[in-house]
């Protein structure tokens, strides 16, 4: 019988993990610009005109 390779069963869970994460910090830094996106007009019209 073969012997397990547990090297390379670790190195995939980090590499999923490590995307997961990636993917995660993706959407939140989405989420940030947009909420960001709505109120830099304002924000920025302000400063202008100061």
């Amino acid at each position: 019988m073969a012997k397990p390779n547990y090297s390379f069963e670790k190195r995939q869970r980090e590499l999923a993990k490590k995307k997961k994460q990636g993917e995660k910090d993706a959407k939140k830094r989405a989420e940030r610009d947009a909420a960001k996106g709505t109120a830099e007009p304002e924000q920025n019209s302000g400063s202008e005109s100061a």
